[in-house]
């Protein structure tokens, strides 16, 4: 095997892992998953095909969660929930991005708008559960 074409395997497993889940991971979580099976992984190699990926427009940053960037395989417009407890990112594919919010932000902008991202935040249902698990009547 040659050096591209282990370079080219590389690339296309941190793709393929980050279309296939929906955990939105950190490039840590990339790493940690992908090294098993690629021993010879860098974390340095998940952090420029990261970069790479996000800036083709091929994955999307997430935003940081508790100063860590999550990352997602999924491009199309979506709606996220970040977990202020447990820093989980779950999709919320019953909630749309409202499509007439795009158009006033460009009126009142007089611009073009090229995306937009919607996340709610607070304690997941795993969390809040949790919390009541653990109180005493």
């Amino acid at each position: 095997m040659t050096q591209a074409t282990k370079h080219f395997r590389k690339r296309d497993a941190i793709l393929s892992y980050l279309r296939s889940t929906d955990v939105h991971p950190s490039a840590d979580m990339v790493y940690a998953h992908l090294k098993p099976e690629i021993p010879d992984l860098s974390l340095g190699t998940v952090y420029r095909n990261l970069s790479m990926f996000r800036q083709q427009g091929t994955i999307a940053s997430v935003g940081t969660v508790n100063g860590v960037e999550r990352f997602d395989g999924n491009t199309m417009p979506h709606v996220h929930f970040i977990c202020t407890d447990c820093s989980a990112v779950i999709d919320m594919p019953q909630l749309q991005v409202p499509e007439n919010m795009t158009r006033s932000a460009e009126c009142q902008l007089g611009g073009r708008v090229a995306g937009c991202s919607l996340t709610f935040t607070g304690q997941c249902r795993e969390c809040i559960r949790n919390i009541k698990g653990g109180e005493t009547a």
